[in-house]
């Protein structure tokens, strides 16, 4: 399936448009396709199955046995991308915050300028703002025309840096237990619901609820969804609920845990994780057919994301390439 980078692994991320005048500063319209969910409630069924045992669900019984309803909070995200203004004598200047422990890609769309100096026309309005930063962006000067200053302007924003190439120094490691294999039941080209370009590349493991995952690669984990407890078809509810680990490696390229199981989330943006270390339990949560880890490469190609394919370490340390309908051995 597709995990959005607004939109969890595509398309620019947030667009947010906003207007500035000497005297007041006003938020027009937002749009926001965060990293991770937004906080909201979730609600947990707790009964007895036929057996005696307990049954945590994100759907009541279908009969009228006793059940104890839960209110669950989903994850928020740690990271943000915001753009502020403020006037400084008589410039406006625009500064850009990056809360993330990765590098983000801007790009601002000015609306409507009056009153105050025009950017360069040379000048590109995208940057690349390194990890927990602040960028100074632009400084408009107060025209001296007797005109009201005014600026209404957007942002839009992709994690990573468009320059990043994608260049493992070896085969990625097989994200679970050395010695255990799974099947692979999607992977290129024979893909049924990895339909975009940033999931063309990703790979679905069969593994059981609560089996360890490890880090296929190192690097540094920059967003975290860990509290999500619903799964299920319907994409519109399901698709925003999977629990997800976004790792950054060293190359620019960052790498997609999905679907893990609720609250088995052992790593925190901005923790530096080693090839092999555990990061977190596989599940069912978003939208999904069945228990499974969806694992992807993913990098940043201009306010888009593209995966990339992947190889997996396998006998006499050679490369392996995921196919579906195979299985797949970790060494």
């Amino acid at each position: 399936m597709r995990f959005d980078e607004p939109g969890m692994a595509g398309s620019a991320c947030q667009l947010s448009l906003k207007r500035a005048s000497l005297f007041a500063v006003l938020a027009a319209l937002c749009w926001h396709c965060s990293m991770a969910n937004f906080a909201s409630a979730q609600q947990l069924y707790k009964y007895r199955g036929e057996n005696g045992e307990w049954i945590y669900s994100d759907r009541p019984p279908g009969d009228n046995r006793t059940v104890e309803v839960r209110r669950l909070a989903r994850a928020v995200a740690d990271g943000n991308v915001d753009v502020s203004h403020s006037f400084v004598g008589t410039t406006l200047e625009l500064t850009a915050r990056n809360d993330y422990h990765a590098p983000v890609e801007l790009r601002i769309e000015i609306a409507a300028l009056r009153g105050l100096s025009y950017p360069d026309p040379d000048q590109e309005m995208t940057w690349v703002l390194p990890p927990r930063s602040t960028t100074m962006l632009l400084q408009l000067g107060l025209l001296e025309n007797g005109q009201a200053p005014f600026l209404e302007y957007g942002f839009r924003y992709m994690p990573g840096d468009p320059g990043a190439r994608h260049s493992p120094p070896s085969p990625y490691r097989a994200p679970f237990a050395i010695s255990t294999d799974y099947p692979i039941t999607q992977a290129y080209p024979d893909v049924v619901t990895h339909a975009a370009p940033d999931s063309y590349h990703a790979v679905d493991i069969a593994m059981p609820i609560g089996t360890d995952v490890f880090a296929a690669r190192g690097g540094i984990v920059f967003d975290v969804a860990s509290t999500n407890f619903q799964g299920g078809l319907d994409m519109q509810r399901d698709g925003p609920a999977a629990n997800v680990v976004r790792i950054l490696h060293d190359d620019g390229s960052y790498a997609v845990y999905a679907h893990l199981n609720t609250n088995t989330i052992r790593v925190r943006p901005g923790d530096r994780v080693e090839r092999g270390d555990y990061i977190a339990d596989s599940g069912n949560t978003g939208y999904s057919s069945g228990p499974h880890l969806h694992f992807v490469v993913v990098r940043n190609v201009g306010m888009r994301v593209e995966s990339v394919p992947v190889t997996f370490l396998g006998p006499d340390a050679l490369g392996v390439a995921p196919v579906a309908g195979t299985t797949l051995t970790a060494y």
